[in-house]
């Protein structure tokens, strides 16, 4: 596994931040999105003539440091020595920089689990497919269901998979409930599951909010949670749920946020490989 070290200490917002009104900030959102745009463009020529998927990765996560050095969000690490492949990484989702922090600090063995809508986004679509991102599609019964048989074989081959289980972020602070398919994947697979506690994203840019802002990010490895022992067909729902609530007690711990779970009727009963 390669040297993961902090990108940074953690510090607060700088003072010119704090003490900006809005025209004062805005050039800060701007120079942000301009700068990400600019190296993924130009990144793009590199990773389509690298055939390599690992060497790919390993530039998209360079790249991914750069970025968020440039434009003032600092990253602090905890635990990162427990993630070790393969295993199935799931994190909590407050906004889209999540993705970025993560294929910034994770070695280049892991697949990130995504929601197909994500794949026809310029540059961002393009970028994920260069990094062999999993697209599973979320609104279509049968393409869903055979995305689904897709990372279940990936699984099971012990290919280490990143999912946000809540499949979406929304601007209100809490923990979404989780769809269960990375738990499935991991109970059949027979991999352990590792939380990741992520804080700091919800303000550096969330929901609601078009323009970034400088600040602080903190990445928190929480304690893994070993593979189950193996067991027949019909009892690897009850594993998997049981990773799920695992799981998700440690992030809501760890995150100190309200359980939003309750707003969805359908209690995650379903095994579907939701992202």
């Amino acid at each position: 596994m390669p040297d993961l070290k902090p990108i940074s200490a953690a510090t607060a917002s700088p003072a010119w931040w704090q003490g900006g009104g809005a025209l004062a900030r805005m050039p800060y959102g701007l120079y942000a999105w301009a700068l990400f745009v600019a190296i993924g463009t130009a990144s793009l020529p590199v990773l389509l003539l690298t055939r390599s998927l690992s060497r790919r990765r390993v530039i998209v996560s360079a790249l991914a440091r750069s970025v968020l050095r440039l434009i003032g969000m600092r990253v602090a690490t905890h635990g990162l020595e427990r993630i070790e492949a393969p295993c199935v990484v799931v994190a909590n989702h407050a906004s889209y920089l999540d993705g970025v922090v993560l294929a910034a600090l994770l070695p280049p063995s892991f697949s990130f689990v995504i929601k197909r809508e994500m794949s026809g986004v310029p540059l961002a679509g393009t970028l994920l497919r260069c990094i062999g991102a999993e697209f599973v599609e979320r609104r279509d019964r049968r393409g869903g269901a055979r995305d689904a048989r897709r990372l279940l074989r990936n699984a099971a081959l012990g290919r280490a998979l990143v999912f946000f289980p809540e499949g979406t972020f929304i601007a209100e602070t809490g923990l979404l409930r989780f769809h269960i398919g990375a738990f499935v994947a991991a109970a059949r697979g027979n991999l352990p599951v590792v939380p990741v506690a992520i804080r700091g994203t919800r303000e550096c840019l969330p929901a609601a909010r078009l323009l970034p802002r400088p600040g602080t990010i903190d990445v928190e490895v929480l304690e893994p949670l070993p593979a189950l022992p193996l067991s027949p067909e019909p009892e690897q729902r009850g594993r998997a749920l049981r990773l799920r609530d695992g799981a998700r007690a440690a992030l809501l711990a760890a995150l100190g946020e309200p359980d939003l779970a309750g707003r969805d009727r359908s209690a995650n009963a379903s095994l579907e490989l939701d992202t």
